[in-house]
Formats: C-alpha cells, structure tokens, sequence
C-alpha cells in the first residue's frame, strides 16, 4: 500500500509543472475557472421533484461503473456516487474541456495539502480562499470545490447529485484528481432523445 502510494506521489510530482502550465492557457481561453460558471451548456442543477431515476456510480481507483450511461435530454437524474477505492475521487458532470480546466485547481488543493491521496485534510482547506476555507460536509461541495455538478470523495464515503441535463451536448463524468483523469478515470455520458 503504501509503495502505491509512494508511486502515486511520485508521478504527481512529476506532472505538477506540466499540468499547471496547461491550465494557465486553458483559463486564459476559457476565461475563467473551467466548471460552475455557465452550467446552461452542460445542464443545471435539478430539483428532487423533478428526478426520474437514480443512477448508481461506483468509483473504484481509476475506473467508474457503469462505463457509460445514456440519459435523455432534458432529463433530471439523481447520482448517487460511492468511492470503494483507497483513494480521494471525484465524479464530475462536464465537458472535456471543462476538466481539463478545472485540474489545476485540484492540482492546486494537492500542493497546499487540502488534497491528499486518501483524505481531505479539513485543517488545511481552512485556509483556502480567504476566511471561506473549504466547507466540510455542506452541501455537494467545498470551498474552491463548491460545485453542484461535482462531488469528491474520500474512501468509503458516498454523495449525491441532482443534475439536468440539456438538449444537445458533449458530456461525460471525470475525476480531476491529479492523474486520474490521464489514467482513465472518465467516462462518456450518452444523450438521447
């Protein structure tokens, strides 16, 4: 276990300046952090009312199940996400892009230790954006991390999202947690009519 996760912190290491340098470019074109902001493109936020089925995501170290789910447009599914694996994942609802830009953020968690690769460390994401911190078990989020279409999760714990999805769009579910996305951890969200 714990060669595991010397390796893990090994390969973070070596992608940190890599990762951060695509992230700049990526913000700089997308203008600004690459989730919450204008969800219209990839869904909204759904009510409890409104849901029309639950879907189970199982996150395992570097794999979800199911591999691809289809959703209908315009549908409001409730996930409710497991983490089995050893370490910290996230199930994220966004575009390609959108992951690519919001990995330097939790690039960012890792190097001021919020993030560590089998827990939050809930002392260190007090300091995080001002007085703000990183809220611990409020919501779907924390802090920095404070998204509804995103909820991250330390091993053996479990969340919820609430999601409506729109008419035309190109989705999928990732975790951003350093290399996992570039390990594989992503998956395609199919919409269908």
């Amino acid at each position: 276990m714990k060669s595991r996760i010397f390796a893990f912190a090994l390969a973070f290491a070596g992608s940190v300046f890599l990762l951060s340098m695509a992230g700049v470019s990526l913000r700089a074109a997308e203008g600004g952090h690459g989730h919450g902001h204008g969800h219209s493109n990839v869904g909204k936020p759904g009510e409890a009312a409104d849901v029309t089925r639950t879907i189970e995501i199982v996150m395992r170290d570097n794999s979800y199940e199911p591999n691809e789910v289809s959703i209908k447009e315009g549908e409001t599914v409730r996930f409710i996400v497991k983490n089995v694996g050893e370490f910290v994942h996230e199930f994220n609802i966004g575009t390609k892009e959108m992951h690519l830009a919001h990995q330097p953020e939790m690039m960012q968690m890792m190097e001021q230790g919020v993030l560590e690769v089998d827990r939050i460390n809930w002392d260190a994401a007090k300091g995080m954006h001002g007085s703000k911190g990183m809220q611990h078990g409020a919501g779907h989020g924390m802090g920095m991390h404070d998204e509804p279409n995103s909820v991250l999760l330390e091993p053996g714990k479990s969340g919820e999202i609430i999601w409506t999805f729109p008419d035309h769009a190109d989705l999928e579910f990732a975790c951003n947690v350093p290399r996992h996305y570039d390990a594989g951890m992503h998956r395609p969200i199919k919409l269908t009519h």
